[in-house]
Formats: structure tokens, sequence, C-alpha cells
């Protein structure tokens, strides 16, 4: 499981080094092998390769007569690329995926338990802030909601 807050940096290759605490286990998962894609949220997913797989699978089985299926086939694959941790920890995210996601050189990765998700650092600030304040959350909130206890 992936959790927690990371503040991380591309730099001018568009380069990202995954956070030490991380690498071990995604070396384990899956070969140090990751999978981007894009989220509807401007940001980008980020999963093991093996994780990935299963999702891509699921994909694959909707009706792609459907046009909200074919919608999400055709971002969620389409902008997946492959990428491979090299010897210091870090992935080469492409060019297209940082334009998408409006990535910088300031990057926030939360682990989001079987994948990653990385925003710019504004566009997460304009996030939590919104999340703060209640906004999209509905006068009773998601129903998705009710039954966790924290």
């Amino acid at each position: 499981m992936f959790r927690g807050l990371n503040q991380v940096s591309l730099d001018a290759k568009g380069r990202l080094a995954i956070p030490a605490r991380y690498r071990e286990t995604l070396t384990e998962a899956a070969d140090g092998e990751l999978v981007a894609t894009v989220d509807r949220d401007r940001c980008l997913l980020l999963y093991p390769r093996t994780r990935w797989e299963e999702i891509e699978r699921k994909l694959e089985s909707l009706p792609s007569m459907q046009p909200e299926a074919r919608a999400v086939q055709r971002m969620l694959l389409g902008y997946a690329s492959d990428m491979q941790m090299d010897g210091h920890g870090r992935i080469l995210l492409p060019p297209a995926l940082r334009e998408y996601a409006e990535l910088d050189h300031k990057v926030v990765m939360i682990g989001q338990g079987h994948r990653f998700e990385l925003w710019s650092e504004a566009r997460w600030a304009e996030i939590t802030q919104q999340w703060s304040a209640g906004v999209g959350m509905g006068a009773q909130g998601s129903s998705a909601l009710e039954n966790i206890a924290l």
C-alpha cells in the first residue's frame, strides 16, 4: 500500500525521483516498471506495471460501442506510458503527460493505496483549498462516504 504525501521535483529533463521509501516495494512488486496515465482531475496516475495490467484488462472489457466507455478508454489507455525506474530511482515522465497535468519543477506525489497521484504543486493547493471549504461536496456529502467511520 502506498500512502502519504511527498513533495518531489522534476529535473530539466522531466525526471522524477521516486521517494526512497517506495523504491524497494516497487522493485519487488513490478521490477521497477511503472505505468503513468492521465486522470480527469488534471493529475497523473502512476501504477506499478502489474497493477496497471489488471486495470488495463478491465478497461479493455468495457463496451467499446458505448460513448462514455470509449472516452475513458481513449484517455486512460491512449495516454498510458511505460517507464522504468533507473538506478537512482528516477522515472522519465513523457512531455505529453507533464503538459496534461501542468507539471513543472514542483510536484506533489500522493500515495493512494495501489497507485500514486502526481499533481502540480499549484493545482494541489487549489484542490486542498476546495476540499477544506467543502466545495463540490453538496449539502449531505457523498453517499459513498456514509458508512465510513474515521
